[in-house]
């Protein structure tokens, strides 16, 4: 994939590129603060953006507020965001948006490469890649909601993992489960929480996210 990094460290950023190139990704540019960042895209379309949430100068929002500018002006450019720590107001606007193309991690999770690489691709696809932590966190501050307290233990299982981006199958496997029982526990939560209408498997994590959000 063409990729666009936007990273301040110097050294994050130098071994993402190195990354990426030993992958057989073609990284466009590599850059270091929000408005680089919106001029690289202008000059060069990538597929995929890789940014950090915070950036020079104030290392406040730049970076989350320069995906969502590109989610508006570039559509097809797809957007995987890095975060230091756990930004519930952020990861809640990103994901209130159509969330084809979209990932949330925490910069820990680049460190184990597999899974950052295993994000990329999947955000590159058009699917959705979201931090266990930031799902994990998003699910404990609706816990006193009263359509989640109706799931079982096992429907909220499949819940967390349907919200970090997996599909039925990968959840299959993640909870050494089949993928039919994986399919009931989905319906059932659906009809639980109110979301039996959200189609499509973007969709349905939109939908999950967006009801964790309210």
């Amino acid at each position: 994939m063409r990729v666009i990094l936007a990273e301040d460290s110097t050294l994050l950023r130098e071994g993402l590129v190195r990354l990426l190139a030993e992958e057989g990704h073609e990284v466009v540019a590599a850059v270091g603060d929000a408005e680089a960042l919106i001029a690289a895209v202008a000059a060069d379309e990538p597929e995929i953006v890789v940014v950090d949430v915070r950036m020079p100068p104030t290392h406040t929002d730049e970076g989350l507020r320069a995906a969502l500018e590109i989610r508006r002006r570039w559509p097809g450019v797809k957007v995987l965001v890095l975060s230091q720590y756990v930004e519930k107001r952020y990861a809640t606007e990103l994901m209130s948006a159509d969330v084809e193309g979209v990932g949330y991690l925490l910069k820990d999770r680049v460190a184990q490469v597999g899974d950052f690489l295993d994000a990329l691709d999947r955000v590159g696809a058009g699917g959705a890649a979201f931090d266990p932590e930031v799902v994990r966190q998003l699910l404990a501050r609706t816990t006193h909601a009263d359509p989640l307290t109706r799931l079982t233990a096992r429907e909220r299982d499949v819940l967390e993992l349907m919200a970090q981006g997996m599909t039925n199958a990968s959840i299959a496997q993640s909870l050494h489960v089949s993928q039919s029982a994986v399919e009931k526990h989905v319906n059932a939560l659906f009809d639980k929480l109110d979301l039996s209408h959200a189609t499509g498997y973007s969709r349905r994590v939109l939908a999950v996210l967006r009801y964790l959000g309210s």
